[in-house]
């Protein structure tokens, strides 16, 4: 049976912030770990986020993988943000994906190949 660390208090996590800085960082926002910046100096919660984050993964995954509240780890995203250990984009919407049209049209071209 292994042993589960103390509960911390959401305020002592956040170093007593209570909400995020920046833009917001909806559920299905995409977090990536940006390379080569030095960890040292993160909480274990951070660096537990940064390691998570070295494949793209959603604030809403993030959450459950550290077992912490959302706005817990949105606030934690804010810091890493601001000290540039992230990046954070939208997940892909249909508004941005290419025309049905164009994809048949490459579709169509890769089949005459």
């Amino acid at each position: 049976m292994s042993e589960e660390p103390p509960l911390l208090r959401p305020y002592t996590l956040t170093r007593g912030r209570t909400r995020p800085t920046g833009p917001e960082f909806e559920l299905m926002t995409i977090i990536r770990a940006v390379p080569g910046v030095p960890v040292a100096g993160l909480t274990p919660e951070e660096l537990k986020i940064v390691r998570l984050c070295q494949a793209p993964t959603s604030v809403a995954d993030l959450a459950s993988d550290v077992r912490l509240s959302l706005n817990v780890v949105r606030i934690l995203l804010s810091g890493l943000r601001d000290r540039n250990h992230i990046t954070a984009r939208p997940q892909a919407t249909v508004a941005q994906l290419p025309e049905e049209r164009l994809l048949r049209e490459v579709i169509q071209g890769l089949r005459a190949l």
